[in-house]
């Protein structure tokens, strides 16, 4: 859930690194820090808590920044309090070496405590500090940096992706286990991150580091080997093409840039995918087995990405009449798995730990892996048997809004595609769906326009609420959950999701006069008698989704009838609302406390 970056080269290499970090500022933000050699021996170490910002300031008083080796991270505290000197990188005993680690190291405690009794001194109480004492103890004469990065992990038990200085030779050396590394070449220098959109403005392809790979730079370029023997660098990936579509807009804040580009991702999603549902095309193109030969569709995911499996779920449920699950991804370690199973693994970032994790919990032969992802060269993609890019282009706001939108599109494209190919679901509804997915764009762009006022008036009228209540019934109610989980994360003020029919079984106890209930509604008229419920002990309820009429004077609300995956574009307002209510609030809605994506602990 860290960031690391790191550049071997002529000049500059502070200056790549720190640029290279700040688009990774989003996998964490509670500290970030910088190594680099100078052409002279030393070392330029600098830490903050003030964010990658203020990096620019160390770098900026380099004299036209000769730099030739340097490695930065940006960090999401998982050992060890947030502190200046808990933060990355990390130095070893002689100031000498500098490391940067993402994962955990499970055995960092008897490590510490052995490495401690060899002499070695420690600094800080992280994890990540063995590994720079471990390198420092394995680095002889006669063993390259690389070879003592390699000898140094055979020690640890955990996940991690490291890059190791050696500040006064000026090598780098980086390897990677179970959390995500990349390593590509440009304009005569060596560049390594943890995200290729770190460095996509910079290299036109890449490398994944594969577990156990090591590669080291030197004076002679790039050296790939395995402890043990060596092996080839790996097969080259293209940087993708939504990896340079950042969002722009009016807002200073990337979340409200991103909530804005929502139509124009849904073309995008649309444009590339609709052509291949009517006729399964897109459903064979991925290399999938017919529906026909498949008994249950289980989706894994975690927060955001779990609500919009939900949603993909219901295509497959309510039209093609299949059995679905919709699974924790934290919480499957004990699932029983039937072996004809479609598994949709869905990861924003494809480095999820939880999802990763809950894949090895698949027994062998129990079926077939589907990857949504916005990362094609992901870990998910690579240990999945088809992988479709959803296209929401680079995320740089840490809570989700464009990539829900993305993965609901695609993965109603390719479940869409799935009962086309099998000749699956009522021909009416199908047609129905496909005018509904259609016209999807529109209605997202309608929501924007409609709700931006009155998003920024309920904020304002609700800025003293402390709760929230957000409630829908069938396909109504993954929305109403993504609503309480936006308001939660962006305005930390408590919010609750519910099934409507469940509010007389415990949940109406918190309405009391004003309190604020947002209702999906996705045409099921019994919503009609939950919101009475409401209202009748005070509630202050915000009904979207309805139509509205005006008959005689009088307003007659006329609920949505939507598709199979529910009213999509009913989580725009909902959006819109939790980001006004956080500004409101004086909070930092791309960066909310607490949180970084992507999730690569577990």
């Amino acid at each position: 859930m860290c960031g690391i970056t790191a550049y071997r080269g002529p000049t500059a290499a502070a200056s790549r690194a720190r640029n290279a970090l700040e688009r990774l500022e989003y996998r964490g933000y509670d500290s970030a820090g910088i190594a680099a050699r100078r052409p002279d021996g030393s070392t330029m170490h600098a830490r903050t808590l003030s964010g990658v910002a203020a990096l620019a300031v160390v770098v900026g008083e380099e004299p036209a920044d000769a730099t030739t080796a340097a490695i930065g991270h940006t960090r999401w505290a998982t050992h060890g309090e947030v502190s200046e000197a808990n933060a990355h990188p990390l130095e070893d005993c002689g100031g000498r070496l500098y490391v940067v680690h993402n994962g955990i190291i499970d055995n960092a405690d008897a490590l510490r405590a052995r490495l401690v009794g060899a002499g070695h001194r420690f600094a800080t109480g992280v994890d990540s500090e063995v590994i720079v004492h471990l390198v420092e103890q394995a680095q002889r004469p006669g063993v390259g940096l690389g070879d003592a990065l390699a000898d140094a992990v055979t020690h640890l038990s955990g996940s991690w992706a490291v890059v190791v200085l050696d500040a006064r030779s000026g090598a780098l050396a980086a390897t990677a286990h179970g959390s995500p590394l990349i390593c590509a070449e440009a304009g005569g220098g060596t560049f390594f991150a943890s995200d290729v959109g770190a460095i996509a403005p910079e290299v036109d392809e890449f490398r994944v580091l594969e577990d156990d790979d090591v590669v080291e730079v030197d004076a002679a370029g790039p050296r790939w080997h395995r402890s043990g023997g060596s092996c080839r660098p790996r097969g080259l990936w293209p940087v993708p093409r939504t990896a340079l579509l950042a969002s722009t807009g009016r807002h200073r804040d990337h979340m409200g840039n991103e909530i804005d580009e929502q139509p124009l991702i849904a073309r995008r999603v649309l444009e590339a995918l609709s052509p291949g549902i009517a006729d399964g095309r897109l459903w064979r193109g991925l290399g999938l087995p017919s529906l026909d030969g498949i008994d249950r569709v289980a989706v894994l995911g975690c927060g955001t990405s779990l609500h919009a499996g939900r949603a993909v779920a219901g295509v497959f449920s309510r039209l093609g009449g299949m059995p679905t699950r919709t699974l924790v991804a934290s919480e499957v370690a004990h699932e029983v798995w039937e072996p004809r199973t479609l598994v949709i693994a869905i990861s924003q970032s494809g480095e999820t730990a939880d999802v990763l994790r809950a894949l090895d919990s698949l027994p062998p032969r129990h079926g077939t892996v589907l990857a949504l992802t916005n990362n094609t060269s992901s870990t998910l993609a690579r240990r999945s048997d088809a992988v479709i890019d959803c296209l929401a282009g680079p995320k740089v706001g840490v809570a989700a809004t464009k990539t829900f939108i993305a993965q609901v599109l695609t993965g109603v494209c390719v479940a869409l595609s799935g009962l086309a190919a099998a000749d699956r679901g009522d021909s009416a509804c199908v047609d129905a769906d496909l005018r509904a997915l259609a016209a999807t764009p529109d209605a997202v762009a309608a929501a924007l326009d409609t709700w931006r006022g009155p998003c920024a008036q309920l904020a304002a009228d609700h800025a003293r609420a402390s709760g929230f209540l957000f409630l829908g019934r069938g396909a109504g109610l993954v929305y109403a959950a993504e609503g309480a989980l936006k308001l939660k994360e962006l305005s930390y003020r408590w919010a609750e999701a519910h099934p409507a029919g469940e509010l007389k079984h415990g949940p109406l106890a918190l309405v009391t006069t004003g309190t604020p209930v947002f209702v999906v509604d996705n045409g099921d008229p019994r919503l009609d008698v939950d919101i009475a419920e409401v209202t009748a002990r005070g509630g202050r309820v915000i009904r979207i989704g309805e139509r509205v009429l005006n008959v005689g004077g009088v307003a007659l609300h006329l609920p949505r009838t939507g598709p199979s995956w529910g009213p999509l574009e009913s989580v725009i307002p909902l959006q819109m609302f939790a980001r006004e209510l956080a500004l409101r609030l004086h909070r930092n809605v791309d960066k909310p406390r607490n949180l970084a994506k992507s999730v690569t602990v577990s």
